[in-house]
């Protein structure tokens, strides 16, 4: 057959194909084509690759298809299977007479198909990407507007159905900082995203990062929900010697508003539990109330600091010893012995300092009052950062 005395193609037989194709490729749209039967029809003619014009259209088509939510397999698969579904159909394989011809046709379909699937799939992978980014920055854009507070309470209201939140029913936020901030896109995300679905808290949660700090908004029906969800954080974060990761968690409550309130309350646990120098990785506003109620009223609390506990500035080796032997005391339920065992120091070094607190700070940790302003003067020290901390 040669190019001079094209063979037109018959419409209707175009279409069976394209449609038959559509159906191998799980029912697509048979349009998502365009002119591609057409063209390898007149490539093959012509004996000559798609020109250039061609194959850009199958990379708008590949755009299309991916803003259409069209899995790249199945759009591939659709052109394929025309492809192959054509053969057949074509001047020199339907007459068999050239075997030259017949190999011709052959390359032109072979080369058509690549570069067609080529194009589809450069503009299909160029659209995915961009689309990947607007969901990313609309993503970013709601996690903001939820954990400040936007003044759109409606809009936010609605954006968090999309994202698996129903702020109606109570929710509970948790900070998590490390010794390298964590990232959007990051695998660890994707983890903890699939190990807390299906938790106890039975609503899917919301795993983004704000700040340098990975942040999770999770349902809180119960605490129950909260302790499965902190259990399942520590496992998949793993020991926090080897990153030094820690959490604070702010109260549950609904609503937008109680969202931003609790990661308020997370941030500030955060921060409390790095001050005391917390021993538990995981820093509950609940277990910090006291602390958190000293430092409402912050002159307040300085107040009780300096009245208490400013005369351990002058003392030698400064006022770190005799706060932990407080601390270690009243942990010990006021036994002498077990605080110098816990401090590793001998009994009479221990009786020592609580005699030289006495003398120092007027309390005498042996009498109720005493010991409640004491234990008050060194949590609020601790809370505080005294005697490092700067007055405002």
């Amino acid at each position: 057959m040669h190019p001079e005395h094209p063979v037109h193609p018959d419409p209707a037989a175009l279409t069976a194909v394209a449609e038959a194709a559509a159906a191998d490729a799980g029912g697509l749209d048979p349009h998502l084509l365009g002119d591609f039967l057409d063209s390898v029809w007149t490539a093959v003619s012509a004996r000559r690759r798609l020109p250039t014009h061609r194959t850009a259209r199958y990379r708008v088509l590949g755009e299309r298809a991916a803003g259409d939510g069209v899995a790249l397999r199945a759009l591939l698969d659709l052109y394929l299977s025309a492809a192959w579904r054509l053969w057949r159909l074509l001047p020199p394989v339907a007459s068999g007479v050239d075997a030259a011809a017949v190999a011709d046709a052959g390359e032109v379909v072979l080369r058509a198909s690549d570069d067609a699937v080529a194009a589809l799939t450069e503009g299909y992978q160029l659209a995915r990407r961009q689309l990947v980014r607007r969901e990313e920055s609309a993503r970013r854009e709601f996690v903001d507007d939820l954990l400040t507070g936007s003044s759109d309470v409606p809009g936010v209201l609605h954006r968090a159905q999309r994202y698996g939140l129903d702020l109606a029913a109570p929710h509970a936020v948790t900070v998590v900082r490390a010794g390298t901030p964590y990232a959007d896109g990051s695998a660890l995300l994707a983890t903890l995203e699939r190990r807390l679905q299906g938790s106890a808290a039975d609503a899917d949660p919301l795993v983004a990062t704000k700040d340098g700090a990975l942040v999770v908004v999770f349902s809180a029906p119960d605490r129950d929900a909260v302790r499965d969800v902190l259990t399942r954080l520590r496992t998949t974060l793993g020991p926090p010697g080897a990153t030094g990761w820690r959490a604070g968690v702010g109260r549950p409550g609904a609503g937008a508003g109680a969202v931003v309130q609790s990661y308020e309350q997370a941030r500030r646990a955060l921060d409390l539990a790095r001050r005391l120098d917390w021993r538990d990785p995981v820093a509950d506003t609940a277990d910090l109330v006291v602390h958190d109620v000293l430092l409402r009223d912050r002159a307040a609390a300085r107040d009780l600091v300096d009245a208490l506990l400013e005369p351990l500035r002058g003392v030698r080796g400064g006022p770190e010893p005799y706060l932990a032997t407080v601390e270690t005391y009243l942990a010990a339920g006021g036994n002498a012995t077990e605080t110098a065992r816990r401090l590793h120091l001998s009994v009479r070094a221990v009786t020592y300092r609580l005699a030289r607190l006495r003398a120092l700070t007027g309390a005498d940790l042996a009498d109720a009052s005493g010991r409640f302003a004491l234990q008050a003067a060194v949590l609020a020290a601790r809370a505080l950062g005294w005697p490092d901390e700067q007055p405002d």
